[in-house]
C-alpha cells in the first residue's frame, strides 16, 4: 500500500461562520422551539412521551436515547478511582460514601431551554432570582460604554438591585459563541394580536420598542448581553389594558417587565410571547488535498487483480509455481486480469493497466489510521490520469 506525505499547501485550516436562527414561542403554558412539535415515541407511546425524552421547547445535547422505552435509557458511568474523577452532578457526600471500584453514574438525556425569571421589587437581593441579577452586576457595568441602560444603577433613575424586571437566560447551545447583534426581536401578544415589539436595531444592546406606534415608541425596555446569553427587561409602561397577566398570585396589565411572567400553569390563554434571535457559531474545518499522480497507484493487492487459471477440477487458482512449508514462489511473469472492454468478445482488447480508487486513508506520524474517506463510486485510475481528492472534515 503506497503512502504519501502531505506537502506544503496540501493541508488547509479555516473555520466556517454560521448564524443559526432561533425562535421561541410561549403560549398556554408551553414553550415551542422553531415551531417544532416533538414526535412521540413508538416503543413507549404517550401524549408527553416525546421521542428524545425531552420536554417541549427543549433541545437534546447528544441526541441519545432516541425512541427508547423509559426504563431502558442509556446513561454515562465511570468507576471511582484514585484520581477522584466524578460527574459534576455527583455530590461530595455521595462520592465519599462510595468505595473505590464502585460505579458512578449520571443521567441522559441532557437537555436545555430558555428560562424566564420575573423578579419583583420586594424580592430579596441575596436569595432567589434576585441573586442572579446581582451576579450580573459587574457584567452589566462593563457594557456601560455601549449604552447607559446597561448600568446596574443610574443615579435616581433605576437600581437593578431592587427594580422589578424579567431575566431571560439563553443557554449557549442555541447561539454558539455569541448572539448576533441586530437580530434580537421580542413580541408581545394579547389574544393573538401583536401589542408590542422590541428590537436591538441600534446593535448596541438596547431593546427599543418599534411597535406599536405610541408615546413609548423608541423607548428602551431592556438590554441584551450578547456574549453571555441574557436579556434583561425593565420596561414598565402599559402595552395593553388587558389585565390577565399572572404575577405573584394576582393579575396585572401587559408590560415588558412581565414578558413571559407566569407562563406556567397560571398563565392566561390570552397572553403569549415570542423571542427571536440569531447566533454566531464557528466551526473549524480541516481541508486535505490527496494527490494520485500519473504512472502511480496502478497496482492492486486485491486477489482478483491477478489472472487465475483453471485447474483439473475446474476451479480457479492463482498462478503459483511452488508453495510449501519453507517457500512460496510465484510466477515471475504472472499475468494480470485485463479489465479493458472490447467491442467484441474475441479477440480481447489490448491490455492497459488500471485500478479503481474507492478509499483514501489518513495516517498520523506513527502510521496509525485515524480517518477513512470513501468515494461515492470507484474512480478509474489509469497510468495517464492524475487526480486530486479534496477531503474536508468539520471539527
Amino acid at each position: 500500500m503506497p503512502l504519501y506525505k502531505f506537502k506544503e499547501g496540501d493541508v488547509l485550516r479555516n473555520r466556517i461562520k454560521a448564524h443559526p436562527k432561533n425562535y421561541f414561542l410561549l403560549v398556554s403554558g408551553s414553550v415551542f422551539y422553531n415551531s417544532e412539535f416533538p414526535e412521540t415515541r413508538t416503543l413507549d407511546p404517550g401524549l408527553t412521551n416525546y421521542i428524545n425524552h425531552i420536554s417541549n421547547g427543549d433541545i437534546s445535547l447528544y441526541e441519545i436515547n432516541v425512541d427508547r422505552p423509559s426504563g431502558q435509557l442509556i446513561y454515562p458511568f465511570i468507576t471511582k478511582q484514585g484520581n477522584l474523577g466524578a460527574f459534576r452532578t455527583t455530590s461530595v457526600k455521595s462520592f465519599q460514601t462510595n468505595t473505590y471500584g464502585d460505579t458512578l453514574s449520571a443521567l441522559y438525556p441532557m437537555s436545555a431551554s430558555i428560562s424566564y425569571d420575573y423578579v419583583s421589587a420586594g424580592a430579596s437581593p441575596t436569595y432567589g432570582s434576585r441573586s442572579r441579577i446581582k451576579a450580573l452586576k459587574n457584567t452589566l457595568n462593563f457594557y456601560k460604554k455601549s449604552s447607559r441602560h446597561y448600568a446596574y444603577t443610574d443615579d435616581l433613575l433605576w437600581d437593578k438591585s431592587v427594580q422589578p424586571l424579567t431575566l431571560i437566560s439563553i443557554p449557549s447551545i442555541f447561539y454558539g459563541s455569541s448572539i448576533k447583534k441586530g437580530t434580537v426581536k421580542l413580541n408581545y401578544y394579547v389574544s393573538g394580536s401583536l401589542v408590542g415589539e422590541l428590537r436591538d436595531n441600534r446593535e448596541n444592546g438596547e431593546l427599543v420598542q418599534t411597535l406599536p406606534v405610541q408615546a413609548e415608541t423608541g423607548s428602551v425596555a431592556g438590554v441584551v448581553l450578547y456574549n453571555e446569553g441574557f436579556v434583561v427587561l425593565t420596561g414598565s409602561w402599559v402595552l395593553h389594558p388587558f389585565a390577565g397577566i399572572s404575577v405573584e398570585g394576582g393579575t396585572t396589565t401587559a408590560q415588558w417587565k412581565y414578558f413571559g411572567a407566569g407562563h406556567g400553569s397560571g398563565t392566561s390563554n390570552s397572553a403569549s410571547w415570542g423571542l427571536q434571535f440569531e447566533g454566531i457559531n464557528y466551526t473549524p474545518v480541516l481541508t486535505m488535498l490527496a494527490h494520485a499522480p500519473k504512472e502511480y497507484l496502478n497496482h492492486s493487492n486485491n486477489p482478483t487483480f491477478i489472472q487465475h487459471l483453471t485447474n483439473s477440477s475446474g476451479q480457479l487458482t492463482p498462478q503459483l509455481v511452488y508453495t510449501g512449508s519453507t517457500a512460496y514462489i510465484e510466477d515471475s511473469e504472472m499475468s494480470l486480469t485485463n479489465m479493458v472492454s472490447a467491442s467484441y468478445s474475441e479477440p480481447s482488447a489490448s491490455f492497459r493497466k488500471h485500478t479503481y480508487i474507492s478509499k483514501i486513508g489518513i495516517y498520523d506520524k506513527n502510521r496509525n489510521l485515524i480517518a477513512v474517506a470513501k468515494t461515492a463510486t470507484p474512480v478509474k485510475k489509469t497510468e495517464e490520469r492524475e487526480y486530486t481528492f479534496k477531503l474536508k472534515m468539520d471539527i
